[in-house]
């Protein structure tokens, strides 16, 4: 098994879930995930956001507000919705992901809450189409006003395993408190959700990015990146408050933390602009926790190697 470091367009082609974290754990917190709203009118014309963000270094690709009923990624063609992720996959030549919502009814809102359709929700139908799509990744995570707890998350977790088994990588946790009033700021996780996250079947567990949400230090990152870790599972750290679209020293300063908290994926959220953070905010955090070297390869090779 190579490490995502050296994997190129047909090496991702031949990976399960399985194989798929085992690259990233081989790469030693040197993989940098880009999450794009496939809905949003692409940050230029002509192509999709997801192209874009691969363009500027991005290893894996997470779209937000896919649909898994009606498939559709904004500035790609096709003739059949049905093969809208491996068409995407072709162009880009990475693993592609995408957002299901755990959304909890008994949640403690904080705030009026967004009506999702079926299809962006963890139901057990919407996981089944996401595995015939061909997605490698499902993220089970809560967007803003969305109402989702670490108890659905948990009970969304044990479903996927069941269905995916080791063929789709499975990332769960929140990035900031998704509407819920007592899963906010320092109380978004513990380390007993991270426990109980992996012990049902999460391979890496989301967390909030140093920075990103209040009580998010360097120190309790550390302990629930190592608490992860202890239960075999890989950490991301997670950039969800807009500030990928911050100052590029804003970056460099979350993407080092994260790496010395011992993150094995970093995340850059998709608010910079346009459904897509600021392109150089990619690279820029790329080259903090890879250099250049790495990060002009995965930009610069061919999706036919």
């Amino acid at each position: 098994m190579k490490r995502l470091l050296n994997c190129a367009a047909s090496d991702f082609n031949d990976m399960d879930g399985r194989q798929l974290r085992q690259a990233i754990d081989a790469s030693e917190g040197r993989v940098m995930l880009s999450e794009v709203v496939c809905a949003s009118t692409p940050l230029y014309p002509g192509l999709t956001n997801a192209e874009y963000a691969a363009a500027f270094g991005a290893d894996l690709i997470l779209l937000n507000l896919f649909d898994v009923d009606q498939p559709y990624i904004e500035g790609l063609s096709m003739n059949d919705s049905k093969n809208a992720i491996t068409e995407l996959k072709k162009l880009i030549g990475r693993p592609v992901g995408i957002n299901l919502e755990p959304v909890d009814p008994d949640a403690d809102n904080a705030e009026t809450l967004a009506n999702l359709p079926t299809g962006r929700t963890a139901a057990s139908e919407s996981l089944e189409k996401a595995r015939e799509l061909g997605v490698d990744i499902v993220c089970l995570t809560g967007n803003p006003k969305t109402g989702v707890t670490n108890t659905a998350i948990l009970k969304s977790i044990r479903q996927a395993k069941d269905i995916f088994r080791d063929d789709v990588m499975i990332i769960a946790g929140k990035m900031h408190g998704a509407g819920v009033r007592n899963e906010a700021g320092s109380g978004i996780v513990s380390k007993d959700v991270v426990t109980e996250f992996a012990q049902a079947g999460a391979d890496v567990i989301l967390l909030p990015s140093i920075g990103s949400v209040p009580g998010t230090t360097l120190t309790k990152t550390e302990q629930l990146v190592q608490a992860a870790h202890e239960q075999d599972a890989l950490a991301l750290t997670a950039i969800g408050t807009s500030q990928e679209g911050s100052a590029k020293e804003t970056i460099q300063q979350m993407a080092l933390q994260n790496k010395m908290a011992g993150a094995d994926i970093h995340h850059i959220g998709d608010a910079g602009a346009h459904g897509i953070a600021v392109p150089e905010n990619i690279m820029d955090y790329s080259i903090a926790i890879r250099g250049k070297r790495h990060t002009y390869v995965r930009m610069a090779e061919s999706i036919n190697r």
